[in-house]
């Protein structure tokens, strides 16, 4: 039975995670979805701010993306060896510097984009809210490719299914799964990244410092708890208690912090400039 299930999956695209070698340096999918992320996120950003909201000048918001990029890549690494395999690098330190080797964490990567945040906003003299409001609409677009990138590693896939879609995964075994990195990418990217655009070009979502950046945090932590249930728990940490994956516990402080955030942007009165 699980070997007709198995020949009825849809093929993996087995596609090579290098996309290019240049030399003995290999151009890789994974860094080039982080690479546009960036890219079209500090674009995104500089339109919202040109168009909607003001917070900095254009030069102001080339530097950020300095700040956004290491705040990502630290934070993401440092996230990744302290919540997912803090004994495997207490026993081998030297690895958790081997970028390279792969192991980043959106949630280490929110928190060291939320200190670079702060100390970009107090160097400039700007409001931290505000600042953030303006960068969190941006941010599903760097997870839509980092999720497609997930993909085309074959890696972070769902847990075993019969579903028309399911795929068998190259380091999965020989059962379908689902392929919840792109259940990720649809609604932590595309879904969110089109919910916070309707709102910030078509909405009021820059009138309360807060809410843009609450609205972010709470559709993070509900579509990353809805896709945690098809997805494959880390092998090495497997379910928490009651069932709870790491994701899911690491996106329940996210999603209260976002309705803390949103209350307080709902209570709080205009200031002059707040809006746009």
């Amino acid at each position: 039975m699980a070997l007709d299930i198995a020949l009825a999956a849809i093929p993996y695209p087995d596609i090579d995670p290098v996309l290019i070698w240049i030399g003995p340096v290999a151009i890789r999918w994974y860094a080039l979805a982080y690479a546009a992320g960036l890219f079209l996120g500090w674009r995104y950003v500089l339109e919202l701010n040109r168009r909607r909201v003001q917070v900095l000048d254009d030069r102001g918001v080339d530097d950020l993306l300095l700040w956004m990029t290491f705040g990502v890549v630290l934070g993401g690494r440092i996230g990744y060896v302290a919540f997912y395999k803090p004994g495997y690098y207490l026993d081998n330190p030297l690895e958790a510097l081997q970028v390279w080797q792969g192991g980043m964490s959106f949630h280490g990567g929110l928190l060291g984009v939320a200190v670079a945040l702060w100390l970009f906003a107090a160097r400039r003299g700007v409001e931290r809210l505000r600042l953030a409001d303006l960068v969190m609409p941006a941010v599903p677009l760097g997870l839509f490719f980092g999720r497609l990138a997930n993909f085309i590693n074959g890696e972070l896939y769902g847990r075993t299914s019969d579903v028309a879609w399911a795929m068998v995964f190259p380091h999965g075994g020989p059962e379908p799964r689902h392929p919840s990195q792109l259940y990720e990418a649809a609604l932590e990217g595309l879904v969110l990244f089109c919910l916070l655009s309707w709102l910030a070009w078509r909405g009021r979502l820059f009138e309360r410092p807060g809410l843009a950046t609450g609205l972010f945090l709470i559709g993070y932590a509900m579509a990353r708890g809805v896709v945690e249930l098809a997805r494959e728990p880390d092998a090495h940490l497997d379910l928490l208690f009651a069932g709870v994956t790491m994701g899911q516990l690491l996106s329940l402080p996210m999603g209260l912090a976002g309705i803390a955030l949103v209350a307080y942007a709902l209570r709080r009165r205009n200031q002059p400039g707040d809006a746009a």
